[in-house]
């Protein structure tokens, strides 16, 4: 989804002018409903009404009315960089639940392998004495694999054993749909993620961004110094991995290029790949990695590979060695004494975030172990907190919001009658996914010591990189989640045509069973709509019904479209994150067309929800049920955060920030405007609207 950060769909790869409007805190200025409804119990509606600020003006600043309240009174904790009142408070709850059920499964791990298995990850995890102890001996096979290296057959080797567990240096691979066929998995292999968070990072000349690579490179350089480099060879390794890192970031796609999923999408074949890289050795890579047999390879951005193969020919041996060490040492710093958790801290923490202190150790060991066994823990979470009849209510607003999006199609101006018509077959062809998944996995091969917290994350490594490569040439499991039970967020796949919505983001403040249901369709509903919208959204539109990339639009419906997506794009562009810095319109189009269309259809499936309850919908005291509704979209994104933060995610996320995904939606809203009496041409009710969907 769009949760904070609403996930995409593949593995590798959410004003001034003066408002005349009387607010809602005055009852008389407000619609009145025709049957007085039903008003919420305190502990449902206190907090709503607690989070808002009622001086704030609807029409002029809409996120300022419905957040502000809750704004002023949170702190943000001194381990997070961000903090949002529906996603991190739910995702403290759940880690906090975790928590007791991984040390009751440490002491009495019964006769479940799984519940042992999470018991002694997380004890193992927890055993800080053990670990500092250990030290860097751990990483010593590794390093010596590294130092023995000495051409470019033996690196790309050494490479594919780092693949094969711990760390992804040079390039990344993952099986994927096959984007023309996708009921088969195939391998892609595309640039890297580097060490500094986007292209950009390593080429701006700005002062913010040379500033960063500095500390960057003195992260380095110390982290080295910690495996026991002597300082200057430290130091001069860190200029080192740092040039050839730009290097390989000035021949990578942007983040915005990223998004174009049908560029990335060239099936060479493992023939192709070592025609396109003659001076690689191929071979040697796949035979380390442990697929010495997989041919079914696809090349998501070829001309990284290019710039890959002139770069490690041009560059010294002595430099790769120690690239790979940063590399390794990077990836598994969270498993290592505490002076390199800390050294790796200071830069991703503090200097790229702004985040003041570091997560205490069991929260990192929570996470850890989640990220080792996501089902395995999402089993149980599942079973206690995702009760009753929750998927039953979850499915009926579902069933209304995709019922909402089918009726608003004959409205779109932009759209010709064979289109709207593939669009509601796609529409049909929709999986939906609640809660859990309906097949567990199975970690019967993956080993895990009470003692070995290193050992385990490696073999967690290597069980999940050999979990993923074994699908490579073999059908598609349409049963399997790209999500633990447990998460926080939801997501929608274009290569099987499926909405995902984990147990995690279905529990208050986003979703309870006896929330008003202006509530439950104003937050949740927005997921679910904006979710069910990413399917037809910049990317998702290229894929037809079975997830195949294949263009189903007329070519002068496809250029309407981009004329409606370009006014979202000049729209967002316009928000101001700081001075001088606004949001990236482009990058966060394919979000943004989600909000907005989102929330649109989240309200016709509200509306028509009270017609067949008969029109009287239980509210909140000062609120008709229409302006809960918008209060309650609003409130699941209401955000504490630090500058720094902000900077990295305007950046990089394909999401606008909170404030914008509040107040771009509303302001595109036909409805918004005469649920809070919002003047024609105030900010949250401008003459212009962009809509797509």
């Amino acid at each position: 989804m769009s949760s904070r950060r609403l996930a995409p769909a593949a593995a590798l790869l959410l004003l001034a002018a003066a408002c005349a409007a009387v607010k809602p805190a005055a009852p008389s200025a407000q619609p009145a409903p025709a049957t007085a409804a039903p008003v919420a119990p305190p502990e449902i509606s206190s907090p709503v009404l607690a989070a808002m600020d009622r001086k704030a003006d609807p029409c002029q600043d809409f996120y300022r009315f419905a957040c502000g309240g809750w704004i002023a009174s949170t702190k943000l904790p001194a381990d997070q960089s961000i903090w949002v009142r529906s996603f991190s408070v739910i995702e403290e709850e759940n880690r906090a639940f975790v928590r007791q059920m991984l040390e009751e499964a440490g002491r009495s791990p019964g006769a479940d392998p799984d519940r042992r298995r999470v018991g002694d990850y997380y004890a193992a995890c927890m055993d800080e004495a053990a670990i500092e102890k250990a030290g860097t001996a751990p990483l010593a096979p590794w390093l010596a694999r590294i130092d023995a290296a000495r051409d470019l057959p033996s690196l790309l080797a050494v490479t594919g054993e780092l693949h094969a567990g711990p760390a992804n240096p040079l390039f990344s691979i993952g099986p994927i749909n096959d984007f023309l066929d996708p009921g088969l998995q195939i391998l892609l292999v595309l640039q890297p993620e580097l060490g500094l968070p986007e292209r950009d990072f390593y080429l701006s000349d700005e002062a913010r961004m040379k500033e960063l690579r500095t500390a960057y490179q003195r992260h380095v350089a110390a982290t080295l110094g910690l495996l026991g480099e002597p300082a200057p060879g430290a130091e001069r390794h860190a200029a080192d991995i740092l040039a050839l890192e730009t290097r390989l970031a000035r021949a990578s796609r942007d983040s915005t290029a990223m998004q174009e999923y049908d560029k990335l999408y060239n099936r060479l074949e493992r023939a192709g790949l070592q025609k396109l890289t003659p001076a690689l050795s191929w071979d040697r890579y796949f035979e380390a990695l442990g697929y010495p047999g997989l041919t079914a390879v696809s090349v998501g951005t070829p001309e990284y590979f290019t710039a890959l193969e002139a770069a490690l020919r041009e560059t010294p041996v002595e430099t790769l060695r120690a690239y790979l060490r940063w590399s390794l040492v990077h990836a598994t710093s969270g498993h290592l004494p505490d002076r390199f958790v800390r050294e790796r801290f200071a830069f991703y923490g503090k200097a790229l975030s702004g985040q003041a202190e570091l997560a205490p150790r069991w929260k990192r060991c929570v996470a850890a172990t989640e990220s080792a066994l996501g089902e395995a823990v999402g089993r149980v979470y599942a079973a206690a907190r995702f009760p009753g009849d929750s998927k039953q209510v979850a499915l009926e607003m579902i069933g209304d919001i995709e019922d909402a999006f089918a009726a608003s199609l004959p409205g779109l101006g932009w759209m010709d009658a064979s289109t709207r018509e593939r669009a509601l077959e796609k529409k049909a062809a929709v999986a939906n996914k609640i809660g859990y998944p309906d097949r567990w996995r199975d970690y019967g091969a993956l080993v895990v010591k009470r003692d070995d917290a290193f050992g385990n994350a490696i073999a967690a490594m290597r069980f999940e990189t050999r979990r993923q490569l074994d699908k490579v040439g073999k059908p598609t499991d349409r049963f399997e989640w790209g999500m633990s039970p447990q998460e926080v967020n939801a997501y929608y796949n274009p290569f099987q045509n499926e909405i995902v919505f984990p147990a995690g983001i279905l529990q208050p403040p986003f979703f309870r069973r006896d929330f008003p249901a202006a509530m439950n369709y104003g937050a949740i509903g927005m997921v679910i709509g904006h979710e069910l919208s990413h399917g037809f959204d910049d990317v998702g539109r290229k894929f037809d019904p079975q997830g195949r990339l294949r263009e189903w639009w007329a070519p002068e419906v496809a250029s309407r479209f981009e004329k409606q997506t370009q006014c979202l794009v000049d729209q967002y562009g316009r928000f101001e994150v700081e001075p001088g810095l606004r949001v990236n319109g482009k990058l966060t189009l394919g979000e943004n067309i989600a909000d907005v269309a989102g929330l649109k259809q989240a309200w016709v499936a509200y509306q028509a929800w009270k017609k067949r309850h008969g029109g009287v919908a239980p509210t909140v005291p000062g609120l008709t049920a229409d302006q809960l509704f918008f209060v309650a979209q609003a409130q699941s994104w209401c955000t504490v955060t630090t500058p720094q933060a902000e900077r990295l995610r305007s950046a990089t996320d394909g999401h606008s920030l909170s404030r914008f995904r509040v107040n771009g939606p509303v302001a595109n809203h036909p409805a918004f405007g005469a649920a809070f009496q919002c003047p024609a041409g105030t900010p949250m009710n401008p003459a212009e609207k962009c809509l797509v969907w």
